[in-house]
């Protein structure tokens, strides 16, 4: 229990103490751990009681006695807050409901007063005991924007990690009129309904994982009933004609973050075989509706993206062939259900499918793509003389190519209809979406001897890309596609020079990735990987080129203009024209859009962009160190590496409280300490090190931050490395924690050759490590005086 309560697991720590009392009822020990632990849980009444009996066992003990004394005038606090919060809270809902009150000011702040409020468990408690619920339900039905907003964000606070409350709460509203919340067509009412809905799922969620114990919880109930009535409403908003577009996305971003597991150690997917089932042909709706059709469902710029990555997420979370298999039938069942019997129209909407699920499970598409008649009619409405009817086509055939197998299909069937598009085609946006052209371009890659294109196209594609992306009189979502073209003929580098070198498309294309249409993330990710060089790129064996051009087979070629000296100008000029403004912006993004891919791109550019000591103080202060701590903690492992590399690089020739202020500096802790793994490279190791050793000499609280994240074992085993720079290193950054009293406590230590290591270092050949070595002595002996009849001794 004293050990549990010292890692401030007081759940636990009550538990273990009360399995103690029941071994012996007469444990002042026990009584007393489990009286602490009550009271850090806020069941005060309780501490009391195991108090009052610590001080009956043993009544002259001063610990129990000012122990009782503190907790009961900490109750009488209590008791005099909770009166005064009484009639605070019946005073704010009269406020809030009087028709009569036209003080807007007042209402405001007596909103805020119960918002705030109910963040804090006491206030919480009080509004739910007080009939709060309802009157904040009189409020939601008010249809008045800052009331509904108010009571949203109050039940944001009732909701918050407490499931028993959120059942009641549910039971209450009902699962209709939230859902019904959510589909409003003010945007900050539906953003707000979407936030309590997710407070709502962690916490009935957070019932289904924990053991409960305390008597707020004592009656288990389930509230996987709940959670599968929530999801059903919500699947049912998606095809709900009255519902906004916004609330639309809102609930397509909810069923992303609740609906698939967190991790593949859950072994349980049955919520998402459950909504496949239930639900799969209601999100096709949304992915297959056609802008400005007669009938189609409202929907933003978004709404496509977030259904192919819910579609995606889905597709990943199913753990067999026969549920795979299960998702294509329904599928090829939707797309064939439109195709069949509706003409035009119907058509359309079966192509549109295809593209949503191109852009999501790619497989799933691919299949749907080999049904009878598809692609035929497809390359023929390429051709189509409507323009709206010719967009829905050319954005699904320009997705199909994204498969090399295809590509290769496409290319002998459809780069001469494309062509024959882009030549004759008055509509600019129609010409733009032509530009994925530019991905059978680049077929080869960075191979510089792989042309598709005929000399000079290339150039000229990438120019007329650049000359639409400054063109503001076309719309955002239009483009895009200039950068989707961007992003495949920037493999070019002397495409990359030229983009460069235009600061006026650099600066729109940052436009656009701060804009509202986030499906452009990608693209632009992509464009600026290429521009940085940051993807991986192994050097070739000299051996197997002299056997490969023996056997003349093809040999890769780099682009002169890609060697480091290009790729440092380039980065330069990126840097000046705003790029790390423009990535922070990107990572902020709460969209689907936002996948792991994109993040690792994003993370690959970022560190690309600090490589030079004397651009990371420009990157730091536009906002890069501050974005760069999400992206180490999410994401794929590459591009958490990747950004954790940064944050060392920055954490390294950077004062780290200017670089990371106040509490941030925190949590750059444990990007760095996954640094210090044995998979990593020996660079990250060696970078990993001396960021922490910069980190442990500022601070107390920063060394047991990083003793918590279990790091100081593993600098111990880097002591022992064989490369010289990173022993130093290792030692460097222990010379550092050896001021923590924990650090000092493992050099006394029997048996153990840590004090030992010290004193041999402190004779090595090597200067930096005497000195780092003989420093860490130092400290110890001087915080420490037993450790100094020690060293003679090892």
């Amino acid at each position: 229990a004293d050990c549990l309560s010292l890692q401030e697991d007081y759940a636990k720590a009550e538990a273990d103490a009360s399995k103690a009392i029941e071994a012996d009822g007469r444990d002042m020990k026990a009584l007393f751990r489990r009286s602490q632990a009550l009271q850090k849980l806020g069941r005060l009444d309780q501490a009391v009681s195991d108090l009052q009996r610590c001080v009956s066992l043993e009544p002259k003990n001063k610990a129990f006695q000012e122990a009782l004394r503190a907790l009961g005038s900490s109750m009488h606090e209590k008791m005099k807050t909770m009166s005064c919060t009484d009639s605070k809270v019946e005073q704010m809902f009269q406020i809030l409901l009087d028709p009569e009150e036209k003080d807007a000011d007042k209402k405001q702040k007596a909103a805020q007063n119960l918002i705030v409020l109910a963040r804090e468990e006491a206030g919480a408690e009080k509004i739910f005991q007080s009939d709060g619920v309802r009157l904040l339900t009189q409020l939601l039905d008010t249809a008045k924007a800052d009331l509904m907003l108010a009571a949203l964000r109050t039940l944001v606070g009732l909701c918050s990690g407490h499931r028993s409350r959120t059942m009641a709460i549910l039971a209450e509203l009902g699962a209709p009129r939230l859902s019904a919340v959510l589909g409003v067509e003010h945007e900050q009412v539906s953003l707000a309904a979407c936030n309590l809905l997710h407070v709502m799922f962690d916490s009935l969620k957070e019932g289904l994982q924990k053991d409960f114990r305390g008597k707020e919880d004592a009656v288990v109930l389930d509230s996987s009933k709940d959670l599968k009535l929530l999801i059903k409403h919500l699947l049912e908003l998606l095809a709900l004609e009255g519902a906004s577009a916004h609330g639309r996305d809102n609930a397509l971003n909810l069923l992303i973050k609740v609906v698939p597991r967190k991790s593949p150690k859950e072994t349980n997917n049955s919520m998402s075989l459950w909504v496949i089932d239930q639900g799969l042909k209601k999100i096709l709706e949304v992915g297959s509706t056609v802008c400005g059709t007669p009938g189609s469902l409202p929907v933003t710029e978004n709404s496509r993206m977030s259904a192919s990555v819910l579609l995606s997420k889905l597709y990943d979370d199913l753990k067999c062939d026969a549920e795979r298999e299960n998702f294509h039938h329904l599928c090829e069942d939707y797309v064939r259900s439109w195709f069949e019997g509706h003409e035009l129209a119907g058509k359309l909407r079966a192509i549109q499918t295809v593209s949503c699920l191109l852009q999501g499970p790619s497989d799933a598409g691919n299949r749907v793509l080999e049904l009878e008649g598809i692609m035929d009619s497809l390359l023929s409405l390429c051709a189509s003389v409507c323009e709206a009817h010719q967009l829905v086509a050319v954005e699904a055939l320009i997705h199909a190519a994204d498969k090399a197998k295809r590509a290769s299909f496409i290319t002998a069937n459809g780069v001469s209809l494309l062509k024959e598009i882009y030549k004759h085609s008055e509509r600019d946006s129609i010409r733009i979406r032509v530009m994925g052209l530019c991905k059978l371009g680049s077929a080869g890659g960075t191979d510089f001897s792989m042309k598709q294109f005929a000399e000079g196209s290339t150039m000229k594609l990438a120019k007329q890309c650049r000359k639409w992306l400054c063109n503001e009189t076309i719309d955002a979502g239009t483009r895009r596609w200039a950068v989707e073209g961007l992003a495949y003929l920037t493999f070019d580098a002397d495409v990359k020079e030229e983009f460069v070198e235009d600061k006026a498309a650099m600066q729109a294309m940052f436009h656009l990735a701060k804009s509202e249409d986030r499906s452009v993330l990608y693209a632009v990710a992509s464009t600026l990987v290429n521009c940085t060089n940051s993807y991986d790129h192994e050097e070739p064996d000299p051996q197997m080129l002299e056997l490969a051009k023996y056997a003349k087979q093809h040999i890769p070629e780099q682009h002169p203009k890609d060697k480091p000296d290009f790729v440092k100008r380039r980065v330069r000029k990126l840097l000046t024209a705003g790029v790390v403004s423009a990535l922070a912006c990107m990572v902020k993004s709460e969209n689907p859009a936002l996948t792991n891919s994109c993040r690792e791109l994003i993370s690959r550019v970022f560190l690309a962009l600090v490589e030079e000591a004397e651009d990371r103080g420009g990157v730091v202060a536009q906002g890069g160190g501050k974005a760069l701590i999400p992206l180490s903690l999410e994401g794929t492992e590459v591009g958490q590496t990747k950004a954790a590399q940064a944050l060392a690089k920055i954490t390294i020739t950077s004062n780290p409280e200017m670089a990371f202020p106040g509490e941030r500096i925190y949590e750059v802790v444990r990007p760095l300490v996954s640094l210090l793994h044995l998979q990593r490279t020996g660079l990250e190791n060696f970078e990993g090190l001396m960021a922490l050793t910069n980190l442990a000499g500022i601070s107390e609280r920063l060394r047991q931050k990083i003793l918590k994240e279990k790091a100081v074992p593993m600098i111990e085993g880097y002591m022992f490395e064989e490369h010289e720079l990173i022993r130093l290193a290792a030692t460097e950054c222990m010379c550092n924690m050896a001021m923590s009293k924990e650090v000092q406590e493992l050099f006394l230590a029997e048996g153990r050759d840590r004090l030992k290591l010290m004193v041999l270092y402190s004779g090595e050949e090597d200067e930096k490590l005497r000195r780092a070595a003989s420093g860490t002595l130092a400290m110890l002996t001087a915080l420490h005086p037993p450790i100094c009849k020690r060293i003679p001794q090892v």
